[in-house]
């Protein structure tokens, strides 16, 4: 036994951990550039601990010559736990240092601008990733937000709503992140009007509003990667300071965080990255998964090992998510295996209705024993209030990883309040002033503010038909309009809620600001479904204003569920990393994943929306242990929906459709039935050939002609399908042939097709 081996074995007495061979060789791997493909469930932590204590113990290297890098602080404080406890920090000194890499931008920026005497002022949050706040100037009443609200109020001329903030911070982090200059930012795509001007406006007041440089988190990367590039001195100071550096998650990083570590490992070359490019899911944040897929061509020396055994999950699973992955293109050629027991099935069920899920999940999760161990995972977050609602209701505690509270404060949700609030006094000019230009009186600007020039204490709509010049169709209008509120009083909410869609014009009205402004209707009329939801089964308006309270403080308490016995609400891109026996996918169908965007760019030619849908959904999948439920419906809000295409290609892969044999196989199946003996053998081989019993699912015949191999498939090629004749391949799409026959062109799985032999080449003519 050698001492490497002698290591291995040592620290499995001592820990109880076992590695793989291909661990191993991660493990030992210390000097130059590793790639390390980390499969999901594969050990990877386990393997990166392992790998710091070889250079530790064995190596004798410093723990302060070692960097670690993670993308969250979440994962960098767990790593640093996990280390400690296999590996005590000696007396003697400190344990290797794990941070994420903006708590490293921010060293470096820090020290850049004490070298180059710059005075500045942190304007985000927190300072992210164990920055230290005494170093840190004073706070100044500046942030981010705030300023970028004020911006977008002065260039716009209105106020910026919550969604559209989001989507502005987002933008502005993408540009950053992508190390784009001023002259391509328009070529970002973003909903919120003015976005390019409002960024021109935010960096130029950064640079020019204080005595002090205004700095948020995605400006700590560039201005580390610049100094870096600029300043020698800096850069060989930070070279020096560490021998080795790993990066885990590395799918996650942005160009310029690959930047700051490349320039970081320039001297001697010792990097370890540790990724999965199938678990990409991030590009929307500007993470690059094509750096991985480059990483040789970076690192010419570099050596790949590939981790594609997972210890998490049941081979059902692990089975038809490796199939599944391989739909993408753009990816390493991995087979994820598990030496794990066969379980139960995926289960894929589809409901009635969209409006049944909610109860469904109920009946299934409040039959678990432990409710630590099941999760529900849907692509958006607002999926997550009726959920919420429902076990909230049926007493089912949970636990919401990333809840949203925005819901609460959502501008619709304040309308529909609003609404309510005047069915019991329409004297209230301020509270009609929140949604006039949202109801069927179509009342503008102007009228409005003569209205509030009125002061009598007597109804906003008797005031508006004697004080204020109308238009004809006003005056129509507004006595219909005062009549559908008085008969709202008193009603019940779910009542209410849909007669302020439809009868008082809400809806419509919803449509034009999206039309005008660039909202997503399907998300606004989302939040109304939900509001609804929420309405059903209560009595009173007040009840309905309570019950949003109440779920508003649940949503708050339930992130201290954590680890109690608590179902876990979460999306597919949150869940990363985690693992349950019980996981149920909900919300599949098309247009919500793959989205309706990601299936417009598939059309337009543009594969790579689709393929990170594809991935979401593999991260999904590989959460469950033994137990994976698939959840889909035919109808929602009274229209018809579509399953989800990737609920069907597992559907496929998982059971694949039979096809009807050809008059040409049932020949062959006939010949090689009259060489079967009555014994059930084939003659002259004796070995037995089991019969089929009629209740059995009879497998496709074995047919010597078949492709066995999808190289064996190129556009142009001729085949022969059993069912349909002869054919021209015209085009491959990840896991599917388009195939053009006499009766048409065929979309085939090419796995199917192989699986069951049911191509041949066809013969010449």
């Amino acid at each position: 036994m050698d001492k490497n081996e002698r290591f291995f074995v040592r620290k499995m007495k001592e820990t109880g951990i076992t590695l793989n061979t291909v661990q191993k060789q991660a493990v030992l791997r210390t000097e130059g550039p590793l790639l390390l493909l980390a499969s999901p469930g594969s050990g990877k932590t386990s393997t990166i601990i392992m790998r710091i204590g070889f250079l530790l113990e064995e190596k004798g290297v410093d723990p302060s010559r070692i960097k670690a890098v993670t993308f969250s602080r979440a994962s960098a404080n767990d790593m640093k736990e996990r280390f400690e406890r296999l590996f005590p920090v000696r007396p003697s000194g400190g344990g290797a240092n794990f941070s994420t890499i903006h708590s490293l931008a921010f060293e470096m920026m820090r020290e850049h601008f004490r070298r180059t005497g710059t005075a500045y002022q942190i304007i985000e949050g927190e300072v992210d990733a164990d920055a230290e706040q005494e170093s840190l100037p004073g706070s100044l009443p500046l942030h981010k937000k705030l300023i970028l609200r004020d911006l977008y109020r002065r260039i716009a001329g209105e106020t910026i709503t919550d969604d559209q903030m989001d989507e502005l911070t987002s933008y502005i982090s993408f540009v950053k992140n992508k190390g784009l200059p001023p002259e391509r930012w328009s070529e970002i795509k973003c909903d919120v009007p003015q976005a390019v001007r409002v960024l021109q406006d935010y960096e130029t007041f950064k640079r020019s509003a204080a005595d002090k440089l205004l700095i948020d988190f995605d400006d700590m990367l560039t201005i580390a990667n610049d100094a870096l590039a600029k300043d020698e001195e800096l850069k060989r100071r930070f070279q020096r300071r560490y021998d080795y550096v790993l990066t885990d998650e590395s799918q996650d990083t942005s160009l310029v965080q690959h930047a700051i570590i490349a320039k970081l490992v320039e001297a001697h070359g010792n990097l370890c990255v540790v990724a999965d490019d199938d678990q990409s899911i991030y590009t929307w944040r500007a993470a690059e998964p094509q750096y991985l897929l480059d990483f040789k061509r970076i690192y010419p020396a570099a050596v790949i090992l590939k981790m594609e055994q997972n210890y998490r999950s049941s081979k059902n699973v692990v089975d038809v998510a490796n199939r599944f992955i391989k739909r993408n293109k753009n990816r390493y050629d991995k087979n994820m295996f598990t030496e794990n027991p066969l379980h139960k099935p995926i289960v894929l069920n589809t409901l009635t209705d969209y409006s049944e899920q909610a109860r469904y999940l109920v009946e299934r999760v409040s039959a678990l024993d432990d409710l630590r161990e099941a999760a529900v995972l849907y692509r958006n977050n607002s999926s997550s209030i009726s959920l919420m609602n429902a076990f909230d209701r049926a007493g089912i505690p949970f636990y919401m990883k990333d809840g949203d509270n925005r819901f609460f404060s959502h501008w619709v949700v304040e309308d529909m309040l609003n609404f309510m609030r005047m069915t019991y006094t329409d004297k209230r000019a301020d509270i009609f002033e929140k949604i006039h230009m949202k109801c069927s009186g179509y009342i503008t600007k102007k009228q409005m503010a003569a209205l509030k020039e009125i002061d009598n204490e007597e109804s906003v709509f008797d005031n508006l038909l004697r004080f204020v010049p109308l238009q004809d169709y006003q005056l129509k209008l507004l006595p219909e309009v005062k009549e559908t509120f008085e008969s709202m009083k008193g009603g019940a909410p779910l009542a209410v809620i849909r007669t302020v869609r439809q009868k008082l014009g809400y809806e419509k009205a919803i449509e034009k600001m999206c039309e005008r402004l660039g909202f997503r209707k399907e998300y606004l009329l989302g939040i109304l479904n939900t509001l609804e939801e929420i309405a059903d089964s209560l009595e009173t308006m007040e009840d309905f204003a309570k019950r949003l309270n109440h779920l508003a403080s649940a949503l708050k308490t339930s992130r201290f569920n954590k680890h109690a016995n608590a179902v876990t609400l979460s999306t597919f891109h949150s869940t990363k990393g985690l693992e349950f026996e019980h996981v149920f996918m909900i919300d599949l169908i098309d247009g919500v994943i793959p989205s309706s965007e990601d299936i417009k760019k598939l059309e337009d030619g543009d594969r790579d929306d689709m393929e990170e849908a594809v991935r979401l959904f593999y991260v999904g999948m590989t959460r469950a242990k033994t137990h994976l439920e698939l959840l889909s419906y035919t109808m929602r809000d009274g229209a018809k929906v579509r399953e989800s295409r990737f609920m069907t290609n597992v559907r496929h892969i998982q059971d694949p459709p039979q096809v009807k044999p050809s008059a040409s196989s049932k020949q062959s199946m006939r010949a090689s039935d009259n060489r079967r003996g009555e014994s059930g053998q084939t003659k002259g081989s004796g070995t037995a050939v089991p019969r089929v019993s009629k209740t059995a699912k009879p497998k496709a015949a074995y047919n010597p002609n078949a492709i066995r191999h999808r190289s064996r498939l190129t556009p142009g090629a001729a085949v022969t399908h059993r069912a349909f004749g002869r054919g021209e391949v015209a085009k491959l799409d990840g896991d599917f042939a388009h195939i053009r026959f006499k009766t048409g062109l065929k979309i085939l799985s090419i796995e199917a097709c192989i699986e069951l032999g049911v191509l041949e080449p066809a013969a010449d003519h």
